[in-house]
């Protein structure tokens, strides 16, 4: 068929059929390009080659972990308690040091991998965990009691704390130890769900702030959290799920649940610990704790930030009898915090009436306790003023308590009768000398209803 435009042979209409003028060409045979020679890709080549040992080499030189000299006692301290002026966390990986020029067994991969990847906050580090240390005469192994059969052996210390041997379900690949780096060392609010979590990651810490959510947290409070976990690094953060989970002995110091509405409260721990103690450590003692709540429903940042700076600065904080423990919450747990708040307001409100009542007053010798304690001071105070007697002091006091003490052993001592002393027959005992019973010689006034009450009540029949 031939195009829209005329035949220039035959000038036929467009359209028409012109397969008559159509010939056959002929398709130009390719040419044979020949191989080029082998001299002139040799340089090429090598140059791709140096190249990628070039880039090998500085990676493995980049990509190098550092290793801890273990005769170093401070660097040895800065990476087991974090002691150093850094204040780093770090991932460190028992790794045998090899020995006259050899070449060593390899890194472990997964430490390696999980060191390329650079997300995690910790410095990675190699160590020798067979040395003994000379202080106690034991192995790394031993001193921190490090497991060396689970493989690869990793722990994580520094700043976050002594040695914490990583489990083996983390160290499957370079990015699951990565992540649990993360989980630990980041900071974060922990979640607690059971009593134990709650005195392990909380009460057992310096300082806790506890979070109750009443609901599913806003956007806002989040973000409040957040900024207070990178202002108080020193605090732990933990958050409960209230609408859930009762909180015994706790809950009547908050505000009372509402649903939707968060509730804020700071632990800070007075004495004794949830350690046990060994033939190496002793016992911490009971764990007790003290606590500010922040009275008003809802939180926001700045009123937790001014309930967590009172908490560190020691003001205002009160001491509990008993922990707080988790169980589920209940109708029942309700109503029983209920009756406790009752109880509570009822007896402030009792308290507060009677510090509004005026002094109560008693006449002398009304018949009254009061008024007897009364009538005896004044008598004493007048007999005292008309004689000039002075208050004795201490000192005077013991003194004539020792002269008493020994004149009632010297008549204790005439009383006594020994056998060859014995007087014979019924001969009469000669008469004593007076007793001293211990008056005052001076003579003080002594009362004797005083003395009477002191010994026993009065039966007062009126």
């Amino acid at each position: 068929m031939c195009s829209r435009v005329d035949c220039r042979n035959c000038g036929k209409a467009t359209g028409a059929a012109c397969t008559h003028h159509i010939t056959m060409g002929r398709v130009p045979k390719k040419k044979s390009q020949s191989a080029p020679p082998v001299d002139k890709l040799l340089k090429p080549a090598a140059g791709v080659a140096l190249a990628m040992l070039a880039y090998y080499f500085m990676k493995g030189m980049t990509n190098e972990i550092p290793r801890i000299d273990v005769t170093d006692q401070l660097a040895l301290r800065e990476v087991f308690f974090g002691e150093g002026a850094s204040g780093k966390d770090y991932a460190v990986l028992c790794h045998p040091e090899a020995k006259d020029g050899s070449v060593g067994l390899p890194v472990s991969s997964v430490f390696q991998d999980s060191h390329d990847d650079g997300s995690a906050p910790a410095e990675y580090v190699l160590m020798d965990c067979d040395h003994v240390l000379p202080e106690s005469g034991k192995s790394i192994y031993e001193k921190f009691k490090i497991n060396k059969k689970k493989r690869p052996t990793v722990f994580v210390s520094g700043k976050v704390g002594p040695p914490k041997q990583v489990p083996e379900k983390h160290l499957k690949t370079g990015a699951m130890l990565t992540k649990l780096l993360k989980q630990m060392l980041e900071p974060h609010a922990a979640k607690i769900e059971k009593t134990k979590e709650l005195k392990e990651k909380c009460l057992n810490k310096d300082v806790c702030g506890l979070l109750l959510k009443g609901g599913k947290p806003e956007p806002y409070v989040k973000h409040a959290v957040a900024n207070l976990l990178g202002k108080y690094p020193s605090v732990q953060f933990a958050s409960v799920d209230s609408t859930l989970l009762f909180l015994t002995n706790l809950e009547e110091y908050l505000p009372e649940y509402e649903a939707g509405v968060h509730r804020f409260v700071v632990f800070k721990k007075v004495s004794g610990g949830l350690s046990a103690g060994d033939n190496e450590t002793k016992a911490e003692g009971r764990l007790k704790t003290s606590i500010l709540p922040l009275e008003t429903s809802g939180v926001s940042f700045g009123a937790m930030n001014t309930l967590v700076s009172d908490a560190l600065n020691g003001k205002k904080m009160k001491s509990i009898p008993s922990l707080p423990n988790i169980k589920t919450r209940t109708k029942k747990l309700e109503e029983s915090e209920r009756l406790k708040r009752d109880r509570k307001k009822d007896q402030a409100r009792r308290k507060a009436q009677e510090d509004q009542k005026p002094p109560q007053t008693f006449a002398a010798n009304d018949g009254s306790k009061e008024g007897r304690r009364l009538e005896r001071e004044r008598r004493r105070a007048e007999h005292n003023s008309k004689n000039n007697v002075k208050p004795k002091t201490p000192e005077e006091i013991a003194e004539m308590e020792k002269r008493r003490r020994e004149r009632m052993e010297e008549e204790a001592a005439k009383w006594n009768i020994e056998g060859e002393d014995a007087p014979d027959g019924r001969e009469p005992l000669k008469e004593e000398e007076e007793l001293d019973y211990g008056g005052d010689e001076e003579g003080e006034f002594v009362d004797v209803d005083e003395e009477m009450e002191d010994d026993e009540d009065v039966l007062d029949l009126d």
